[in-house]
């Protein structure tokens, strides 16, 4: 039986904290991959999408010899005295890297969807490239960002390899769900990892089935507004 709920906290700040991450720099990286018409769109796209395809341990692998003491990044950081690896922040960039790529695909999916005429139009009313995004181009891709949100959101609290490399499994500090599972079935603690698996299992269907219902009275609006 689970008596220290940690890992559960854990889990869910590290992947509230990557989402608001993944959400800010996915949703400007899809609606300008959306827009950009460049000879080097295919590479970027699948360079943006390869966390998504790669095994977590080479995720992990790179992000140690970013972020390690030999690392370019390692390094820098040490001058102000910063250490990254085996600390919480691992794991909210191990999750956030891992996410990244479905909140920028779905995202930028929902971004290409949207009627140009409408952004066609808020122009000639004299809005800017930042005011047509937050009125016309957000609201209008809603739902489809609001799912791209809830699946990153999904994957970071799911995250294992990345965050096993990076984070290690320090109880208490880094030590999320999915970890404190794999280390309860190594050690042949069933009962311990069966009773994580269904809190995380619970957890998730909540968020999906919350999403959804939310979701779904967006859509409906939108679907008003365009007179669908």
């Amino acid at each position: 039986m689970v008596t220290d709920f940690t890992p559960l906290w854990i889990s869910l700040k590290t992947a509230t904290t990557a989402t608001v991450i993944t959400f800010f720099i996915g949703m400007a990286v899809a609606y300008w991959m959306a827009n950009y018409q460049g000879r080097a769109k295919g590479i970027i796209d699948g360079f943006l999408i390869l966390p998504m395809v790669l095994p977590p341990t080479v995720i992990g692998f790179i992000l140690l010899l970013i972020f390690g003491k030999n690392g370019f990044m390692g390094k820098f950081l040490a001058e102000f005295d910063i250490t990254i690896v085996f600390t919480w922040w691992a794991t909210v960039i191990a999750a956030a890297v891992v996410a990244f790529p479905l909140m920028y695909k779905t995202a930028r999916g929902a971004f290409e969807q949207v009627d140009g005429s409408y952004i066609e139009a808020a122009k000639t009313l004299g809005y800017n490239d930042w005011n047509i995004f937050w009125r016309v181009v957000l609201p209008l891709s809603w739902p489809g960002v609001a799912a791209a949100t809830i699946l990153a959101f999904a994957r970071a609290l799911g995250e294992f390899g990345a965050t096993l490399m990076l984070a290690g499994s320090i109880p208490g500090k880094t030590q999320t769900v999915p970890i404190a599972i794999y280390f309860a079935s190594e050690g042949g603690n069933m009962d311990k990892a069966f009773a994580w698996i269904i809190i995380i299992i619970a957890v998730s269907l909540f968020v999906v089935v919350f999403s959804n219902m939310w979701t779904g009275k967006k859509y409906s609006a939108i679907s008003k507004v365009r007179g669908n």
